[in-house]
């Protein structure tokens, strides 16, 4: 099932998915949008980014779970402000996130094997627009360096894992019958924000 009006931002950490986020957020359209991410900012999400800083250690399984029935409730639920992305697209809104199933696909297929993100993740709907940047591990480092706050994922080991795995997954889906509606957009991360900007909204403009 696609979703319409639902674009998903899609990336390694420090591919620059929040900075293209940010400037559309600063476009004359921004109204038509809403922006939202994942861990969300429900309990669940907000106890996932404690696990995400290593304040909390889990069982790679546990997050798993974790992480999908926060997406549940992102999709679906009726309360807090990254709640009902499904009613905010059927009301006319452009909902943008900041990752969705795929990360989960590639990051806890890492650590716990494909099986069970690919079971907990198999009955959400597909976005209309996927955008996946492709980036080097050792470009996004040096972009995660300058923040103040680092999590668990951040190393080149993961980080290399997690790329190869995103890059087997997106080309899965490009070639998936029940997911030709979705449109891929692969994007070249190391280039210049303004020009992934420009393309990102060339492609956007198609759906307004």
């Amino acid at each position: 099932m696609i979703l319409k009006n639902f674009i998903v931002f899609e990336g390694i950490d420090g591919a620059g998915t929040s900075t293209q986020i940010n400037i559309l957020k600063n476009s004359p359209l921004a109204d038509k949008f809403f922006f939202t991410t994942e861990p969300t900012d429900s309990p669940t999400g907000k106890f996932l980014r404690s696990m995400l800083k290593g304040d909390v250690t889990l069982n790679p399984k546990t997050s798993a779970y974790l992480f999908a029935a926060d997406r549940c409730e992102h999709l679906w639920g009726t309360s807090g402000t990254n709640c009902g992305i499904e009613q905010k697209c059927n009301e006319g809104k452009i909902v943008i996130s900041d990752r969705y199933l795929f990360s989960s696909l590639a990051y806890q297929s890492v650590t716990c094997g494909d099986i069970l993100p690919r079971k907990l993740n198999d009955f959400f709907p597909l976005p209309q627009l996927l955008f996946f940047f492709e980036i080097e591990p050792e470009i996004s480092l040096t972009r995660i360096k300058q923040r103040e706050t680092k999590e668990i994922y951040e190393t080149v080991e993961f980080l290399k894992s997690t790329e190869e795995r995103y890059k087997k997954i997106i080309e899965e889906y490009e070639n998936l019958e029940t997911a030709k509606e979705m449109k891929i957009i692969r994007i070249d991360a190391s280039q210049k924000k303004e020009k992934i900007a420009d393309l990102i909204w060339n492609e956007i403009s198609t759906i307004l």
